[in-house]
């Protein structure tokens, strides 16, 4: 298939290029860092940032977060998550 975007340099506001299901971890953080978590099912979310704060979303199915958690915990996550990156 051809790409004619394939050589744009890819920052925070293009789009993502890939994607993976995050399986919530208390103790790994995730396997890539993202650019934005899609919520594929709604619940709750516990996202924690670079310094290991970790804060709890109440997340509805279809929306994205426009954050970039370095880890998210299994300990009180419900919501099933889509890392863009």
């Amino acid at each position: 298939m051809s790409d004619p975007f394939d050589t744009d340099y890819v920052n925070l506001t293009s789009p993502a290029v890939s994607h993976y299901l995050v399986s919530p971890n208390d103790t790994e953080d995730l396997p890539v860092r993202p650019r934005a978590i899609y919520v594929n099912s709604g619940g709750t979310a516990v996202l924690q940032d670079a310094n290991g704060v970790a804060v709890t979303y109440d997340v509805l199915a279809g929306s994205t977060l426009s954050l970039r958690p370095k880890r998210v915990l299994a300990s009180g996550t419900t919501a099933q998550l889509v890392a863009w990156y």
